[in-house]
């Protein structure tokens, strides 16, 4: 298992990379739409026998992240909160028009799918492309949950004798807390490679206060992603990726981190 981990990492890593680093914004858009629907397509295909999610009105929310560049910045935030206000029109209509065959739960879990997933992902290009400095800035986001998950595992195997949660047998207090100096760790170096070498004068304090709120926000993304797929009774999205079972169990962590660290980015 952690051979198939390790070579899909080496497979999908430069892909991504690639991708986000010389990518221009609309082909951005473009792949974190893909994403976007993969990730909802996983999510609705998780309740299968509990609920019956409106899918369709989640792809075609998810399909609109592909256009977010060509809305002006500041109109960006009031014509999310619009598409939200259509996706529960519109998912009230379904239930309408076709006699109830959904019901409140249906309607409930495809729009937290969509808030979950779409709007939070929806922030990965507005970082991008929409702050200063931004195609910089995003990689705090990876940094900081990669640094989490990493030193998590690390310390959490090696040194994890106390339970955290029973929503996740497998975390530890002693991992939480490694995964918070994991964070820390790769944020400051990151934060010096910026300032060194590409004059950005960011605040170091300012830089290690985000590394210990987005990484305590990872952590709860993962916990969040975990009370999601323990309530469906799975143990991971899919296994469409050897070794790391779905996309969104994946990016779990990194879609709960993006829309705070649109803000505390937006500061520097």
């Amino acid at each position: 298992m952690n051979i198939k981990r390790f070579v899909s990492g080496i497979i999908l890593f430069p892909i991504f990379a690639v991708i986000i680093i010389f990518g221009n914004k609309y082909l951005v858009d473009v792949f974190i739409s893909i994403i976007a629907i993969m990730s909802l397509h996983e999510f609705y295909k998780a309740f299968k026998g509990k609920a019956n999610p409106i899918q369709w009105i989640g792809y075609v929310t998810a399909g609109l992240i592909c256009f977010i560049h060509l809305i002006p910045n500041e109109y960006v935030l009031p014509a999310t909160t619009l598409i939200i206000l259509f996706n529960i029109l519109a998912l009230f209509t379904q239930v309408v028009v076709t006699n109830m065959k959904n019901n409140i739960t249906d309607i409930a879990i495809s729009l937290f799918g969509v808030c979950y997933i779409v709007f939070f992902l929806m922030f990965a290009p507005l970082i991008r492309d929409s702050l200063n400095n931004g195609k910089i800035l995003i990689w705090y986001v990876f940094f900081a949950a990669w640094g989490t998950d990493i030193f998590a595992y690390l310390i959490g195997k090696n040194f994890g004798k106390h339970k955290f949660t029973e929503l996740s047998p497998n975390k530890s207090i002693e991992g939480c807390l490694g995964g918070v100096f994991g964070s820390i760790l790769l944020v400051m170096i990151y934060t010096w490679v910026c300032n060194t070498y590409w004059n950005m004068n960011i605040n170091y304090a300012y830089a290690f206060g985000i590394s210990i709120f987005l990484s305590v926000i990872s952590q709860i993304g993962d916990l969040a992603a975990s009370s999601v797929k323990r309530h469906c009774g799975i143990k991971d999205y899919s296994n469409l990726i050897p070794g790391h079972g779905g996309i969104l169990d994946r990016i779990d962590s990194v879609i709960f981190i993006l829309p705070f660290a649109y803000f505390l980015l937006s500061i520097i």
